[in-house]
């Protein structure tokens, strides 16, 4: 009812004038016809009766109530539905600076932003010098660069500890769309040049996006042992924010921080 009283009738496309109405925004009946529906179902709906609903008709109701991505899906859920996949909003794709900013807030500490293919999209100085980012002059595919980078792979001491938890990690991904020919390129590429993803993903293992431990060798700075936390903007879906934290071994806060200060005159000799 909220949602109906915002939206006027000549937005929706109705014809100005006629009888005066008691409420604003559109009546129940309009709705329906609008959407397609019979007016006594829509009035079920509305009241939340137990009826039968399918995907179309509450993407129907949505147009005509004019129902942001958040709200259509929101609508999903009291409905009894499984809510589609978060749409990126056209006006919140200028986020991007914003993100920028926050993790090149995040020095003396590596993150790095990528999409929902694993492209790397941004990384902070720290990102390039711990872990080599960006040494061709392109970010790179975060997932082909594990299971291929040889640079990566030699720094990575904990490499065959967290390959299994990558790999379920996409997989869950990419559960959400099979056919998606984003994901068919990257799983061709990165299949096409490792047996040893081949045969993880061949496992068919699925998990959540969260922490993974990570142990290094950096060839200047020595042990580093750092936490990953993947997270991800509501009003950017499309993209995963990786954060690195350093633990408390090896004096990890400590050599971060001097790569990215004083160290910063031979930081670059191992990237």
């Amino acid at each position: 009812m909220s949602r109906r009283a915002r939206v006027s009738p000549q937005e929706a496309g109705l014809p100005a004038g006629g009888v005066r109405r008691r409420t604003p925004g559109l009546r129940r009946e309009e709705v329906a016809v609008l959407a397609g529906v019979g007016a006594s179902w829509y009035q079920w709906l509305e009241q939340g009766r137990d009826i039968s609903v399918s995907p179309q008709v509450l993407d129907a109701v949505a147009r005509v109530l004019r129902l942001s991505d958040a709200e259509r899906r929101h609508l999903y859920l009291l409905a009894g539905l499984n809510p589609p996949p978060p749409q990126v909003v056209p006006d919140r794709r200028d986020m991007c600076e914003g993100l920028r900013r926050l993790i090149d807030t995040w020095m003396p500490y590596p993150a790095h932003i990528m999409d929902r293919y694993y492209n790397c999209v941004m990384f902070n100085h720290a990102a390039a010098v711990v872990f080599g980012m960006g040494r061709g002059g392109t970010p790179g595919n975060c997932l082909v660069d594990f299971f291929t980078d040889p640079l990566y792979r030699s720094r990575n001491r904990s490499w065959e500890r967290n390959a299994r938890t990558v790999v379920a990690q996409f997989r869950a991904v990419y559960a959400g769309c099979p056919d998606d020919e984003g994901f068919q390129a990257v799983l061709a590429e990165v299949g096409a040049a490792s047996p040893e993803f081949r045969r993880i993903w061949a496992e068919r293992d699925i998990e959540d996006q969260g922490q993974i431990r990570k142990e290094l060798e950096h060839p200047v700075a020595g042990r580093l042992v750092v936490e990953s936390t993947a997270m991800q903007v509501p009003a950017r879906p499309d993209l995963l924010v990786v954060m690195h934290t350093p633990l408390d071994e090896a004096d990890t806060a400590a050599k971060l921080e001097w790569l990215a200060g004083e160290g910063s005159a031979v930081r670059m000799l191992g990237a």
